[in-house]
């Protein structure tokens, strides 16, 4: 069974539906090309996979090492390059909550985040940078 299905609504937009959940996304061009940029653009989706799949394997290295991440905050910026059009660069900033997390913890999270299989499976090409701010 195909993991999204997927129509075309037309005037460059899609409805996505996760066939698991049943959970809908709507994405549209952006406004920048030819959308109303109304919803995620599918390069919006990518970056945003990148950050999101690298939270969730640093969640997972919480979970399995007793370590709180819970409250990280994230923002992602995606950089798009031309010629051709691409994503070039997804910034990822993870503001880690006020924890009295050790050099070792600090270390993991931050390793762990570079094991995300979205992150390894861009083309090289595609800067993506990893910047943590921790509270102390």
């Amino acid at each position: 069974m195909a993991t999204v299905s997927a129509k075309y609504l037309g005037d460059l937009r899609m409805e996505c539906v996760h066939n698991q959940s049943g959970t809908k996304i709507i994405t549209d061009a952006p406004s920048d090309n030819q959308g109303k940029g109304e919803s995620f653009s599918p390069t919006d989706l990518c970056a945003t996979a990148v950050g999101a799949c690298a939270m969730t394997i640093i969640g997972i290295y919480g979970k399995n090492h007793g370590v709180d991440v819970t409250g990280t905050e994230v923002e992602i910026t995606k950089t798009m390059s031309a010629s051709p059009r691409r994503i070039g660069k997804i910034e990822v900033v993870f503001k880690m909550p006020a924890r009295s997390y050790s050099e070792k913890e600090k270390a993991s999270i931050e390793r762990s985040a570079y094991s995300c299989p979205v992150h390894l499976s861009l083309h090289p090409d595609v800067e993506q940078i990893f910047t943590f701010i921790w509270q102390d």
